[in-house]
């Protein structure tokens, strides 16, 4: 545990780095820290101690992550250091995380080399002015695991007297932050395997659910053609071979029944619209197909310039399927006035449809028998989103990565 620490007086004339006992000092930083379970709140919960021994605009703790990756804490000053991980070789404080130097001290790190170098993630040291700065190794059984710095917005507010107070308050810090970071990555990893399980679980589900959905949909196709297509082909046999005279202009109207009845059965099964003129089009086709006569309004409108037909084609037809579905559950259950297609972009590159309707939205009963299990089992097996809201209205948005899958 460290001494009392000798006074020092900054440009300013105001003494650092003497807090009396410094001792009762690091005694209500373990005792701090013996409560947090979190390395941000750590560190937030320490700030004012560490303060007391050794001013700061802004401290930050650094630690070594996957390989060649660290990730910062920072209390004081909220900057890009802790937003996101920064590469090994582009930290400013690479020579201490690689054991190449045993402590930096920065009169002005604005004009150091050793944290400004081309390339450098020195932003919050330019932008945010932390001219004077010291950086300590964090050290766990002689391994460097980390760096604890300290930055001051006055030039030559740290001398050479500070550091061995800030490796003091480094090798306190080190172990708490340490085991801290390594529950983190532990919770992580058991996060990432349930989640990856889950998926397993769903994938295996849904494409059990799908192929029993296959299997309904062409025992429904046999029976159509069974039941209407064949059953017309039949009475137009008897016509052509029996003994009553033909009446073409009859027989020919019934020829063109049952192909218009087929052509709409094929247009249920094989999305060719879909193929020939893209995504928003057939939607819209199907869309205005499914309200018929109804005087409901309808709109499609794609904000992407075609985003949807630069998916890969399993992604695409799966995304027309979930349209389809949701519009057909609008048309026939909703009682809608109104029902638009919204096709945007998200930020992440990701994809978003919504089917919205102003009508009753969704009751038990409608949910029972809309085939939402199938929605979502589709939306699963391509590795999109589902989200369905009734408020107002029913609105069913489907999100996706816009990369080709």
């Amino acid at each position: 545990m460290a001494a009392a620490v000798r006074a020092r007086r900054a440009p300013s004339g105001a003494p650092i780095g003497h807090a009396g006992d410094s001792t009762e000092v690091f005694e209500r930083m373990s005792a701090r820290l013996s409560t947090e379970v979190e390395i941000g709140s750590a560190l937030t919960a320490v700030a004012p101690e560490i303060a007391t021994l050794l001013p700061f605009s802004h401290v930050d703790i650094c630690l070594h992550d996957t390989p060649g990756w660290v990730v910062s804490y920072e209390a004081g000053i909220e900057t890009r250091w802790s937003q996101r991980r920064t590469r090994v070789q582009y930290s400013p404080v690479r020579d201490v995380l690689q054991g190449r130097s045993a402590a930096m001290l920065s009169a002005n790190a604005m004009e150091d080399p050793q944290q400004t170098f081309p390339g450098a993630c020195c932003e919050p040291i330019l932008n945010h002015r932390l001219r004077a700065r010291i950086t300590v190794p964090l050290r766990v059984m002689g391994k460097v695991t980390g760096t604890l710095n300290f930055s001051h917005g006055t030039k030559g507010f740290y001398g050479p007297e500070q550091v061995p107070l800030a490796q003091a308050l480094a090798d306190l810090l080190a172990p708490w932050f340490h085991a801290l970071h390594g529950a983190a990555k532990a919770s992580q990893a058991a996060q990432l395997r349930a989640r990856a399980q889950e998926q397993a679980e769903g994938l295996r589900q849904g494409a059990l659910e799908l192929t029993q959905t296959l299997e309904q949909e062409r025992q429904r196709i046999g029976m159509d053609l069974h039941d209407q297509t064949l059953a017309d082909l039949t009475r137009i046999l008897r016509e052509l071979t029996g003994e009553a005279p033909l009446d073409r202009d009859l027989l020919a109207e019934r020829v063109t029944d049952t192909i218009d009845d087929l052509r709409a059965l094929i247009d249920t099964a094989v999305p060719t619209l879909l193929d020939l003129f893209g995504f928003a089009h057939a939607v819209r086709v199907h869309l205005e197909r499914a309200v018929g006569a109804e005087p409901v309004e309808v709109d499609v409108e794609d904000e992407t310039d075609g985003a949807p037909d630069r998916l890969g084609t399993t992604a695409r037809t799966a995304l027309f399927r979930i349209t389809q579905e949701a519009i057909n559950n609008a048309a026939r259950h909703a009682r809608a006035h109104r029902i638009l297609v919204t096709v945007c972009s998200e930020p992440q590159d990701r994809l978003r449809i919504s089917i919205s309707d102003d009508g009753i939205g969704i009751g038990p009963e409608v949910g029972r028998r809309s085939g939402l299990s199938h929605l979502r089992t589709r939306a699963h097996l391509i590795g999109a989103d589902l989200e369905i809201v009734s408020d107002a209205g029913t609105r069913v948005t489907v999100t996706l990565p816009e990369t080709p899958a």
